[in-house]
C-alpha cells in the first residue's frame, strides 16, 4: 500500500455544539508527517440529517409503518407532525446561529410543538429572566430536539441518544455478546442513515486505510458498525481504532470477536502508534515493531508493543488542523441550565492541550496509571500561542476548552503572560486543581487573557477523605483559592463526589454543609455531584483492601475492563444519598434555600452538620501574606502607560515638589499622587514592565532600584496609597 489516503472517522455521538478534537489532533500530525487526510464528524453529520425535513418525513414513515407500542406522549408527538416537519429546519438553522432572529417567537410565540420535555420548563424565568431572549429560546430549541430524540428511542432506535448514543451496549462491557447481537441485528433506520453518510465518503474519498476515534463508550457501536460495512463491501480497506475508550477500557483484551470488524486496535496517545502502523501498511516497518496495537493472528488476539521508538513528545504533536469538518453547521444549545454545564454544550469552543498528563497524578480514585495521566510533558508558552493564532486563522473562532487533566498554573501563567505580550485576544476556560499557587494576582492576571471560568474537583469536601484520596488539597485552601477565582470575575464549577471508600453519612452530610456555605459566600457558583466509581486502573481498583471496599465483581471476559463493582462495609448506604445531595445544589445554585437544615433536602433521618456555620467564611477571611513578605514575587502591570506632570507645592514653610500619574484605562481613568522622586520612579518602573518584552522583575529587586530621597522607607512606601491604587489598579505580584 503506498501512500494511502487517510479518512478519519468520529461515529456519533460526542457533542453538538463543538467536534471532539481527536481527529484535528491526528490530522494536524499526520499531514506534517506527509499523508494525506481526511476527517469526518459523522456524530453531527447524522444528527443533521436525522433533523432535517426529508429525515424526519423518513423517522415518521418508518415509525407509522412499524408495529411499536406508542406511549401517550409518542402518540401526541405522531399527531403533531405537521408541526415538526414545518418546524425543524427553521429551529435547525435557529441552533446553528444562522437565523436569530427565530427568538422571539421560541420564546413567547407558541412556535414550537411541545412534548413530555417541556414539563420540566418552571424556572426558565429563573433562569434567563425578560433579558435572555436567545438564551430562553435557545434551551426551549433544545427541549424540541430531546422530545424528538424519546420519540426516536421509543420506536425505531432503542439505543438513541444526543450525549450518550448505545452507551449501554459498551459500558462496562466484560463481555462483548451485547455488541456482536446488536451488529447481527437488521440496521435500523437511523443505523442506515450513518451508513449512507459512509458510503458518501467513501465515494468521495477513496480512502486506503479508515481510522476511527473513540473516545466514549456511546461511540463504539457506531464505530463498529461503520467498519463493519467497510469489512463487508470495501475489503481492501484497512481500518483501525483508537482514543479514550480502548484506553481505559481494552488494555485487556482477549475477544477475538471485535477483529471481525476492525484491523488493529491502538492504546493511548494515537500519534506513534497511528504513524508506526501506516509505516507497516506501506511495507517500511516490520509487524513486531509496531507500538501499543492489538490484532488477530492465527486466530489469536496479539498485543504488539516492539517499536523502540520514544513516544512522540508534546511539542512535536503539531497543531490541530480542524478543516473538512463543518464548523458552521454546529448547534449551540442549552440542555441543562447549569452556568458550566452551559460552556461544554454551547457555542464552538476550539479544544487544545496546554501539557500532556496531569503534574499532580496522585488521586487515588483517578487513572493515574494509564499514559494519558501519568506521562506530563509541558509545551512552552511561545509554541502554545502560536498554535493558538494558527487555529484562530483557520477557524475563526477565538473560543478555546482547554481540555488538560488539570492546566499546570505555571504554564497557564506563562500562557497568560504571552497573550498578553502579542495582544492575542480570546476567550477561555479549563479544569484545574484548587491549589494555593493560584493565588488572588494569578486568577486576575488569568483573567486579563481571556480566562472567564474554571472547574477544579472539591471531591468530598471532607479533609479526612480529601487527605485518603491524596487529593493535596483542604477545604480553608479550596475556599481561598475560589473566593480569588471569583474575586477576579472567573465563573467557578466544583466537581463534587459522594460514596469514596469508608464516607460515612456524618462526612456525606458535613460536605453538604461545605458546599453549602461555598454558595453562600458567593465562591463557587456551579456544581454537580457524582457517585464515585471504582476504576480497574486508579490506585483504589489496584488496592481496594488499602481503602477498606471490597471488589466483587464483574467477572473477567476478555472484553472490557474498567468499570469495577464493590461494596464498602465501612462507609454509609451511599445510593440513598444521591437524589438529596443533586436537590440541594440546584437549589443553591439558584440561591434559594441556602439557610434550610440540611435534613430539608432528604426524606429519612440524617446526622445534623458538626462543622462551624462560619467555617468557609474564616477560611476567606484569614489574613494572606503582606505584600513585604513576598519579596521573590515576580511584577507584572496588566495596565496602560501613564502620564506624569510634577508640581509644586508648600508645605509647613518647605516647598515640596510633587507628581501626579494619570493612567488612561478602558472603564476608569485614574490617578496616582506621591512625591517627585517616587513619581519618576514610579513611572521609570512601569515603563519596563510594559515594554514588548517586558523585563522580569521581582519585588526585591523593585526594592534594590527605590530612590534614596524618597521620604518614606520601602516598607513604608508598601503601606502607602499610591502602592495600594496600583495593586487595586492591575499591578501583580506572581
Amino acid at each position: 500500500m503506498k501512500n494511502p489516503t487517510i479518512l478519519l472517522i468520529t461515529p456519533p455521538l460526542t457533542q453538538l455544539n463543538t467536534p471532539y478534537p481527536a481527529t484535528a489532533y491526528l490530522k494536524g500530525f499526520l499531514t506534517g508527517q506527509g499523508f494525506a487526510v481526511v476527517q469526518a464528524d459523522f456524530g453531527i453529520e447524522l444528527v443533521l440529517r436525522m433533523f432535517s425535513c426529508a429525515g424526519l418525513k423518513r423517522i415518521f414513515a418508518a415509525i407509522e409503518a412499524g408495529s411499536f407500542e406508542l406511549s401517550d406522549n409518542s402518540l401526541r408527538m405522531l399527531r403533531l407532525k405537521r408541526e415538526y416537519l414545518q418546524t425543524i429546519e427553521p429551529v435547525i438553522r435557529f441552533l446553528q446561529n444562522k437565523d436569530t432572529t427565530l427568538a422571539q417567537q421560541i420564546s413567547y410565540g407558541r412556535y414550537l410543538p411541545e412534548a413530555a420535555r417541556f414539563d420540566q420548563v418552571e424556572d426558565i424565568d429563573w433562569a434567563f429572566g425578560s433579558m435572555g431572549i436567545t438564551d430562553r429560546a435557545r434551551y426551549l430549541a433544545t427541549l424540541y430536539l430531546e422530545d424528538l430524540g424519546d420519540l426516536i428511542k421509543e420506536t425505531i432506535c432503542p439505543y438513541f441518544a444526543f450525549s450518550r448514543y448505545a452507551d449501554k451496549l459498551a459500558m462496562s462491557a466484560t463481555s462483548f455478546d451485547p455488541l456482536e447481537n446488536a451488529l447481527q441485528e437488521t440496521p435500523n433506520l437511523v443505523d442506515e442513515m450513518l451508513l449512507e453518510l459512509l458510503e458518501e465518503r467513501l465515494q468521495t474519498v477513496q480512502p486506503g486505510v479508515v481510522g476511527f476515534s473513540i473516545p466514549f463508550p456511546g461511540n463504539l457501536y457506531g464505530g463498529l458498525l461503520l467498519a463493519k460495512y467497510i469489512k463487508e463491501k470495501f475489503p481492501h480497506i484497512k481500518t483501525m481504532m483508537g482514543g479514550g475508550y480502548p484506553n481505559t477500557e481494552l488494555r485487556t483484551l482477549r475477544e477475538p470477536r471485535i477483529f471481525k470488524y476492525i484491523d488493529y486496535i491502538t492504546l493511548d496517545d494515537g500519534e506513534g502508534p497511528w504513524l508506526k502502523l501506516l509505516e507497516h501498511l506501506q511495507g517500511q516497518r516490520q509487524l513486531y515493531f509496531l507500538q501499543r496495537t492489538f490484532l488477530l493472528q492465527d486466530g489469536k488476539v496479539e498485543y504488539i508493543n516492539g517499536c523502540l521508538d520514544k513516544d512522540i513528545p508534546h511539542v512535536e504533536v503539531g497543531t490541530p488542523d480542524y478543516s473538512d469538518l463543518p464548523l458552521t453547521e454546529y448547534l449551540s444549545v442549552i440542555d441543562v441550565i447549569n452556568p458550566m454545564h452551559r460552556l461544554w454544550s454551547d457555542g464552538r469552543w476550539n479544544k487544545l492541550t496546554v501539557a500532556h498528563g496531569c503534574y499532580w497524578k496522585r488521586c487515588s480514585f483517578c487513572d493515574i496509571t494509564l499514559d494519558y495521566i501519568s506521562r506530563y510533558e509541558a509545551a512552552p508558552a511561545a509554541l502554545l500561542v502560536d498554535r493558538i493564532e494558527q487555529i484562530i486563522a483557520q477557524t475563526g473562532q477565538t473560543g478555546f476548552h482547554f481540555v488538560d487533566e488539570a492546566a499546570p498554573p505555571a504554564s497557564l501563567r506563562d500562557l497568560a503572560l504571552e497573550l498578553l505580550k502579542r495582544g492575542v485576544k480570546i476567550t477561555w476556560w479549563g479544569n484545574i486543581r484548587f491549589e494555593k499557587t493560584f493565588s488572588p494576582d494569578l486568577c486576575r492576571l488569568l483573567a486579563a487573557s481571556g480566562c472567564i471560568a474554571v472547574s477544579g474537583g472539591l471531591e468530598v469536601a471532607s479533609d479526612r477523605l480529601l487527605s485518603l484520596m491524596e487529593k493535596g488539597v483542604s477545604i480553608a485552601q479550596v475556599a481561598r483559592v475560589t473566593d480569588g477565582f471569583t474575586q477576579a470575575g472567573i465563573m467557578v464549577h466544583a466537581y463534587l463526589m459522594y460514596g469514596f471508600p469508608t464516607q460515612t453519612a456524618q462526612e456525606t452530610i458535613d460536605s453538604l454543609e461545605v458546599v453549602r456555605q461555598l454558595f453562600q459566600n458567593n465562591v463557587i457558583q456551579s456544581g454537580y455531584w457524582h457517585r464515585f466509581s471504582m476504576t480497574a486502573h486508579s490506585p483504589v481498583g489496584k488496592n481496594p483492601a488499602k481503602y477498606g471496599v471490597v471488589k466483587v465483581g464483574p467477572e473477567d471476559g476478555g472484553f472490557a475492563n474498567n468499570d469495577l463493582w464493590h461494596e464498602d462495609p465501612q462507609g454509609t448506604n451511599h445510593e440513598l444519598f444521591g437524589p438529596g445531595l443533586a436537590k440541594a445544589i440546584y437549589n443553591y445554585m439558584h440561591g434559594v434555600a441556602l439557610d434550610e437544615p440540611l435534613s430539608f433536602w432528604f426524606d429519612f433521618k440524617v446526622p445534623r452538620a458538626k462543622l462551624p456555620r462560619d467555617l468557609i467564611y474564616k477560611a476567606i477571611a484569614a489574613p494572606a501574606k503582606t505584600d513585604a513578605e513576598r519579596k521573590t514575587a515576580r511584577m507584572v502591570w496588566l495596565g496602560n502607560l501613564p502620564d506624569i506632570d510634577f508640581t509644586m507645592t508648600a508645605k509647613k514653610g518647605e516647598t515640596l515638589e510633587r507628581s501626579v500619574l494619570t493612567f488612561y484605562e478602558k472603564a476608569e481613568d485614574f490617578e496616582v499622587k506621591t512625591t517627585a522622586a517616587i513619581g519618576q520612579w514610579l513611572f521609570d518602573v512601569i515603563q519596563e514592565l510594559s515594554a514588548e518584552e517586558p523585563a522580569t522583575i521581582t519585588l526585591k529587586q523593585l526594592e534594590e532600584s527605590y530612590p534614596a530621597d524618597a521620604h518614606l522607607s520601602f516598607t513604608e512606601f508598601l503601606n502607602s496609597p499610591a502602592w495600594f491604587t496600583l495593586r487595586e489598579k492591575g499591578l501583580l505580584l506572581l
